[in-house]
């Protein structure tokens, strides 16, 4: 893939290669001259590049990118999740924080970038504890304890909670306003609208219940709140809504003939063949319009080209007939309604269920309703509206960030100070007992507290502040006591006066998972790539005489099953 990063250009697979020369003989290649390893942790460099590709997107003034994929599409996004999601990794440690970042990503839909930068420091303090000569052993306990100590530390820094009645709009807007959002207080007061409308009655909240549906056009602030779960497609015949008793099929080809570019030819002969064939095709598409209708169908969502005597026979057997816009939409309308994709044009054998299917205008766009009775279906849809894909695109992201995160509040309200000041403060809590501890523990205190640090030192370098000076003053501040002190765009600011908060379900999700990879990768010395038995490589040889001895053997069906095992 491509990565254009700003005024420059990186041309490259971002491979993360492997080391070359593997085995026993690594511990000496690591070695320089005067008998120095220059890689302790064998894994630093490979996350290293990782973390430097993640950190300038790091924070609300994190910097963007252009990935380029493999089929050319431009996508132009700052996202943590979206880029690891597309880098090409070969080396096996930029694989297990890519795995770990993802996970905190479905887990809690945000603390990606913090999880990978994070294990980066960690790892980078662990290469100065083992250089000084601390077995890896006790750093990994080390380690592990100064992660209890903050994991119970956490909850004390938590100073506000959402209310079960309370508008959550105050606490949603630091999670949304990411990348330069624009209309970010008007886009979370719609969300949470949306998820406050779409709560349960015993107060629990399902994040399904809210739709998103991006349609171009406009601007976000023309965005607003439609019942039932929206797609950005509009119907094509006569029918256009069905007020009752829905019954819908999904289609992912074409609603007419077969394509045309399908790998088939028609041999005629003469003018009466071509007659021939252009009735049996119109009969064929009138007995398959016809299945539709006799297994009950009435509505059907096509993503593909719609033929026009297809549609003329759709609106004899009142079929209403919605070309979609998007696939993604039609795969999320199978999730919702239960019913297959289909690849042909034949009733499903359950089809989905609506109450009503209606057309909406829109300023400058059209959308279709699909009202369900259903508790798993979504009772509101935020229909986004954008002039770009990519400022659509992001602004979905945020969407769903806030999504999340209210689903997080409704398990747990508890909220912490967020724009780097939850870190300092864990930090400053780790550097104080760790200068009392004797033994592995001092140090190992010490060297994750520098590692928490260096999240707030990001956020100030993307919002092109003095590092030194923003430092020094949130360490002498958060010394003072004063825990609510964080980075903003200007210089610190105070988190409480300026809403700027973080979930303590994700934050404390994010740090398990650091601490598990973090745990894992400071035990790893080398990398040993396994290479294929020869003995393999003769029986997976059908002609080969090791094969054919095996096929002999009284036991051969046995070794066949071994040969399938690789196939």
């Amino acid at each position: 893939m491509s990565v254009s990063i700003h005024n420059r250009v990186v041309q490259k697979t971002f491979s993360l290669e492997l080391p070359k020369r593997l085995g026993p003989s690594l511990e000496d290649s690591q070695r320089t001259p005067g008998g120095v390893r220059e890689n302790l942790l064998s894994s630093t460099a490979a996350i290293q590049t990782l973390a430097s590709v993640i950190r300038p997107c790091y924070g609300p003034q994190g910097r963007q990118k252009f990935l380029v994929t493999d089929n050319g599409e431009t996508v132009c996004t700052g996202y943590t999740a979206a880029i690891l999601r597309v880098l090409q990794l070969e080396h096996p440690a930029a694989r297990f924080v890519r795995e770990a970042a993802q996970t905190q990503a479905e887990n809690s839909g945000d603390g990606t970038a913090f999880v990978v930068l994070l294990i980066e420091a960690l790892l980078e303090q662990a290469e100065h504890l083992l250089r000084a000569g601390l077995p890896r052993t006790q750093l990994r306990e080390a380690y592990a304890t100064a992660n209890k100590e903050v994991l119970a530390a956490l909850p004390s820094l938590a100073i506000r909670s959402l209310g079960p009645l309370e508008d959550p709009s105050w606490a949603l807007h630091s999670v949304m306003n990411t990348h330069s959002l624009s209309h970010t207080n008007y886009l979370t007061k719609l969300v949470a609208q949306a998820c406050w409308a779409s709560k349960e009655p015993d107060g629990s909240f399902k994040p399904e219940r809210v739709g998103v549906c991006t349609l171009r056009g406009g601007t976000l602030k023309d965005s607003h709140l439609l019942p039932g779960l929206a797609i950005s497609g509009e119907p094509c015949g006569q029918m256009t809504e069905v007020l009752t008793g829905a019954r819908v099929a999904l289609f992912v080809c074409p609603f007419g003939p077969a394509n045309p570019n399908a790998p088939a030819t028609a041999h005629l002969s003469n003018p009466n063949d071509l007659t021939k064939f252009m009735t049996e095709s119109d009969q064929l598409l009138e007995k398959q319009v016809a299945q539709l209708a006799a297994g009950g169908i009435n509505v059907a969502v096509v993503w593909g080209d719609i033929d026009k005597k297809a549609l003329i026979l759709a609106d004899n057997y009142g079929i209403m007939v919605i070309q979609a816009k998007s696939r993604k939409e039609v795969a999320y309308l199978s999730e919702v309604l239960g019913t297959p994709l289909l690849t042909y044009l034949l009733p499903p054998l359950e089809p989905g269920r609506c109450h009503r299917i209606y057309r909406q205008e829109l300023v400058n766009g059209v959308a279709v309703l699909f009202e369900c009775e259903s508790m798993g279906t979504p009772a509101l849809t935020l229909v986004l509206r954008g002039a770009t894909a990519e400022g659509l695109r992001g602004a979905e992201q945020a969407v769903y960030h806030g999504i999340d995160a209210y689903f997080q509040l409704c398990q747990d309200p508890r909220l912490l100070p967020g724009a780097g000041a939850v870190e300092m403060a864990l930090a400053r809590t780790l550097s104080d007992k760790g200068s009392k501890l004797e033994g592995p523990n001092g140090p190992a205190f010490l060297a994750f507290a520098q590692a928490l640090r260096s999240l707030p030192k990001t956020l100030a370098e993307n919002a092109g502040l003095g590092v030194s000076q923003v430092m020094a003053e949130m360490s002498g501040i958060h010394q003072a006591g004063n825990f609510l002190i964080g980075v903003g765009t200007e210089g610190i600011i105070n988190v409480a006066q300026e809403g700027v908060w973080d979930t303590l379900m994700a934050k404390a999700q994010g740090l398990q998972a650091v601490a598990e990879a973090v745990l894992q990768l400071v035990t790893v010395d080398e990398i040993v790539v396994a290479k294929s038995s020869s003995l393999n490589q003769q029986i997976l040889n059908p002609d080969s005489k090791k094969a054919k001895e095996c096929l002999s053997h009284p036991r051969k069906k046995i070794l066949q099953m071994y040969k399938y095992q690789f196939l």
